[in-house]
């Protein structure tokens, strides 16, 4: 099999071994490829691995021998899936690999706003502290989570990790999606999203990207939110409203954001939330863990091993 990797970089920067994947067939490994180079380094590949770089049908149509894409990801919104499966392309991702450092992550970031870790670690550094006439001080209010409600959108497998944790510390937890199930949870509890808005400290978000979800975080349910809460977005940056949340969180009418991901990556200077009060904003790491990594190119290669054998799994309908 003739193998190539378009954007290898992000899941494997050096740390990790291609060995077991060098093993299948011949490859070609790129770091990043540009769109206008898409088609000179696939143009001889049976099977194409792709984490960002878009598949388009115009791209497709151009790369007669293919015949498996495996994105390197859970979101598949790079390859135009209607032309893979009229081309008869077979096309997998890798839907569950990050869920530990993905919900680690949600509180991360919620604690880093609930006690100020870095910022105090910072003032310790510039010697405020050795200044400081009293044994301990602090510039931060720092807040408990135990007794704090989470509301989470969205539980999937991310969802439910980010719900366990959030019972070890003894918060209450809300939950809003389309399917609800019994929970062998504490203080668990289903909702609407009204609801969920109005009465949770911290708001977590862990939902696909749809037509109906594009945009759930905006000015309209924003403004439902207690003036102390914070929103944590870890799944895509299009379920938030920007300039909504930017004017919440400048305005005073939620305490804070941490976010993992925004609607465009790499943010243009333009993004209002680079600028907006209270926001922590992290690039796209999350899943990025050499734990995570590790599963995700282990599922990759798994995934192509089913497809030579004629039962692949994983395929995107």
């Amino acid at each position: 099999m003739n193998i190539c990797v378009l954007d290898g970089y992000a899941l494997n920067p050096g740390d990790l071994s291609w060995s077991e994947l060098i093993q299948i067939g011949e490859i070609a490994i790129y770091d990043r490829t540009p769109e206008e180079l898409i088609v000179e380094r696939a143009v001889n590949a049976e099977i194409v691995l792709t984490n960002k770089t878009p598949l388009s049908r115009g791209t497709l149509d151009c790369l007669p021998k293919l015949k498996y894409i495996g994105v390197l990801a859970t979101g598949f919104d790079v390859v135009d899936i209607q032309a893979a499966k009229e081309r008869g392309i077979v096309v997998t991702n890798i839907p569950a690999y990050g869920t530990e450092s993905v919900a680690q992550m949600v509180f991360a970031l919620i604690l880093e706003h609930c006690n100020h870790v870095q910022r105090h670690s910072d003032a310790v550094m510039d010697g405020q502290w050795g200044k400081n006439p009293d044994w301990c001080f602090w510039n931060y209010p720092l807040v408990e989570l135990a007794g704090k409600t989470i509301g989470i959108i969205g539980l999937g497998r991310i969802g439910l990790q980010t719900a366990r944790i959030a019972s070890a510390f003894g918060m209450h937890i809300l939950a809003y999606g389309n399917h609800h199930r019994e929970m062998d949870l504490p203080n668990f509890q289903w909702c609407d999203l009204n609801e969920l808005m109005r009465l949770s400290d911290v708001v977590s978000l862990h939902c696909p990207l749809t037509k109906e979800t594009e945009g759930i975080i905006n000015s309209e349910n924003l403004s439902m939110m207690k003036p102390t809460a914070i929103i944590i977005n870890t799944s895509r940056g299009k379920l938030v409203n920007n300039k909504d949340l930017a004017d919440a969180l400048n305005t005073g009418k939620i305490g804070g954001a941490g976010l993992d991901v925004l609607a465009v990556e790499p943010p243009e200077d333009s993004n209002p939330l680079l600028h907006a009060k209270n926001c922590i904003i992290t690039p796209h790491i999350a899943w990025a863990t050499k734990e995570a990594r590790t599963k995700l190119l282990d599922i990759a290669v798994e995934n192509i091993k089913a497809f030579i054998d004629s039962n692949p799994k994983n395929v995107i309908q």
